[in-house]
């Protein structure tokens, strides 16, 4: 990884990327920037490839789990450094990936994977990372996954809760279990 990793505490980079947000003729390609995160909470997951094995797994789960990403009132991005024309390609052949409900975001520069420090080897396609940003634009939580190994929804989902409760949760702590309060 580049030595500019950004991580927990630090701020999102702006950016401003085409995506694709449907596949219905005349409104596949949409411009997403990080105004669309402003005042909200966001998760972004990267991916390798398009037209991968692990890929579209973990593609496919975050899109299941769309509405407890919503139910909490965050947005959801998914991310990779291929083009938009690419990720179009790839949701017209894919059976799991048809119905996307948020944008797959085509980081063709590579500018926004450089500046977040996750490009990965000689090919430089992003690490598989995830990122929890608040509402104020500052990164909450990072993990960043080798290139084979997919990571686990449910476990972004619990973050997310923790982080929302804004006070300390223990280890294992899910959503509606009693959070920590310090004796003094």
């Amino acid at each position: 990884m580049a030595s500019n990793f950004i991580s927990v505490g630090s701020r999102f980079p702006e950016f401003n990327k085409k995506s694709v947000v449907s596949i219905e003729k005349g409104k596949e390609f949409k411009d997403i920037s990080n105004k669309e995160m402003e005042g909200k909470w966001t998760v972004m997951f990267w991916w390798p490839k398009d037209f991968t094995f692990i890929c579209p797994t973990e593609i496919a789960e975050f899109n299941k789990n769309y509405s407890n990403f919503t139910d909490r009132e965050t947005v959801l991005f998914g991310a990779s450094t291929d083009s938009e024309f690419v990720h179009h390609a790839w949701r017209m052949h894919h059976a799991d990936l048809h119905d996307l409900k948020f944008p797959m975001i085509a980081d063709t520069s590579k500018s926004l994977a450089e500046e977040l420090g996750i490009l990965a080897g000689d090919e430089k396609v992003a690490y598989r990372a995830t990122y929890i940003v608040d509402p104020e634009g500052i990164v909450r939580w990072v993990c960043i996954n080798d290139l084979s190994v997919g990571r686990n929804v449910a476990e972004v989902l619990r973050v997310l809760d923790a982080l929302q409760t804004d006070e300390l949760c223990p280890c294992n702590w899910t959503k509606g279990e009693e959070t920590l309060t310090p004796k003094g």
